[in-house]
């Protein structure tokens, strides 16, 4: 699927990437993960075709920028930073739908299922809308067509609970058909989306691991919270999660998608010292009435 062979990028006399060797097929999940300045955003500008670099890329064993619009209309992108664009909604996904030739009406209803009504913002210009409903019109944009590779630069950031959870049962629609490489300066806020981990560091890729494939990435955990006493911190920060709160501030109860798990507990661990219990467990179905799992006690 992707290919690249000795990827050397130099801008003026620094060398930002320094001989990259990289194969991704179809089914890779793979994290791309580095500090800032590592490469990350430039491999993915090669891989775009939007840089000339020495060495070679192909993408189904075409060259980006020889062949640009054939490698394109098999990629969904999403960007980490949105692009300023003052085209009206409407028309950038009419647009958009045209390059790849694919159907508007489909990325339209994927901004819907995101909550994100593109039909009611037809005629607003994309650089006014929020930060959250511009990364869910480009996610729309980028998984409401048969894309065979998906690029993505921190996709989640801006999303809502809930439309993290969609955007995660979208990726497992096309986790079979398509590669995806999504990059994070983060690795727990993408570890459990993928089965490939690629570290970067100056220039150059100093771990490629397999991980273990074991969360499906549709899933829901159910968590319910005892707290030693009400904090109002807590509270906004778990309510900004959906969580419903059963005993004036003492008992929080709540849905997460699998995927966020990590970043879930991360959140938990601010306030350790306020939890007398905590259950997670899997939950079936969309409601929390059935569950298994275990319980784990905080002391």
């Amino acid at each position: 699927m992707i290919q690249f062979e000795n990827i050397v990028k130099r801008f003026r006399r620094q060398r930002v990437l320094k001989g990259i060797d990289l194969t991704i097929e179809r089914g890779h999940r793979v994290a791309l993960v580095g500090s800032n300045g590592a490469g990350k955003t430039t491999l993915i500008r090669c891989l775009l075709g939007e840089y000339i670099c020495e060495g070679r890329v192909l993408v189904d064993g075409m060259n980006p920028r020889q062949y640009r619009r054939e490698v394109l209309s098999k990629v969904g992108f999403v960007p980490q930073l949105p692009p300023p664009l003052h085209m009206p909604v409407g028309q950038l996904i009419r647009f958009s739908a045209t390059l790849c030739d694919s159907d508007p009406s489909r990325m339209i209803s994927v901004a819907g299922q995101l909550g994100f009504d593109a039909e009611r913002f037809h005629n607003h210009a994309f650089v006014k809308l929020s930060g959250g409903q511009k990364q869910k019109l480009l996610i729309a944009i980028a998984l409401g067509r048969e894309s065979e590779l998906l690029v993505m630069d921190e996709p989640a950031a801006n999303l809502d609970p809930e439309a993290r959870h969609i955007f995660f049962e979208l990726l497992a629609e096309k986790k079979q058909r398509a590669a995806m490489l999504i990059s994070s300066h983060r690795l727990d806020e993408v570890a459990t989306l993928v089965n490939r981990v690629i570290e970067m560091d100056q220039g150059e890729i100093v771990l490629d691991d397999r991980v273990a494939d074991l969360v499906e990435l549709s899933s829901r955990l159910y968590c319910r919270i005892q707290l030693l006493q009400a904090e109002a911190a807590f509270a906004k920060a778990i309510t900004e999660w959906g969580f419903r709160d059963l005993e004036a501030g003492l008992l929080w109860e709540g849905t997460i998608a699998g995927p966020d798990r990590l970043r879930f507990l991360s959140l938990l661990s601010r306030y350790a010292a306020l939890f007398s219990n905590i259950e997670i467990s899997e939950a079936e179905g969309q409601a929390s009435t059935t569950r298994r799992g275990r319980t784990i006690n905080v002391v």
